[in-house]
């Protein structure tokens, strides 16, 4: 019985798999499925066929996947996104920034603000430290400054 062709359409489907999962896991058993699939091709029994796959899929799970998995994990380092990518901002103080309430720019909008150190005047440069649903927690850029530091607010010479 011709089963060469059997390990070829179970390839391909581990193929698809693999394009959907992209784990390497899939990838390794198409490509045991190739190899048992041209082994039959060639003649060989199912017995033979069947050790091919086991042993190609094993050997590679062992040898490939980790390689191409530490590249994969190398090149893609975290980037943060939505309010991940907020933190560590800078901006100004547009309205009295307390513990409860006022307003920030920054990123080219205007934001509620909360801080939970001392009140921050207008005019005050801040970072974004963490969002709290959709108000930044902030704090003084520089802590020892509490004077404004932008047009925002008073100039002081």
């Amino acid at each position: 019985m011709n089963t060469w062709w059997l390990w070829i359409l179970g390839a391909l489907v581990c193929g698809i798999v693999e394009v959907m999962s992209v784990s390497f896991v899939f990838l390794m058993f198409a490509i045991g499925a190739l190899a048992a699939g041209i082994a039959g091709a060639l003649g060989a029994n199912l017995t033979v066929q069947a050790i091919v796959f086991i042993v190609v899929s094993i050997a590679l799970l062992v040898v490939l996947r980790p390689f191409l998995k530490g590249r994969i994990d190398r090149s893609s380092g975290y980037v943060p996104s939505n309010t991940d990518g907020l933190i560590g901002k800078t901006g100004y103080v547009t309205d009295a920034v307390g513990e409860r309430h006022g307003r920030i720019q920054f990123s080219g909008g205007e934001w509620s603000a909360r801080t939970e150190g001392p009140t921050l005047p207008v005019g005050t440069e801040v970072r974004v430290d963490r969002i709290d649903g959709a108000t930044a927690v902030v704090s003084a850029l520089d802590p020892a400054s509490a004077a404004p530091t932008h047009p925002y607010g008073d100039s002081i010479s």
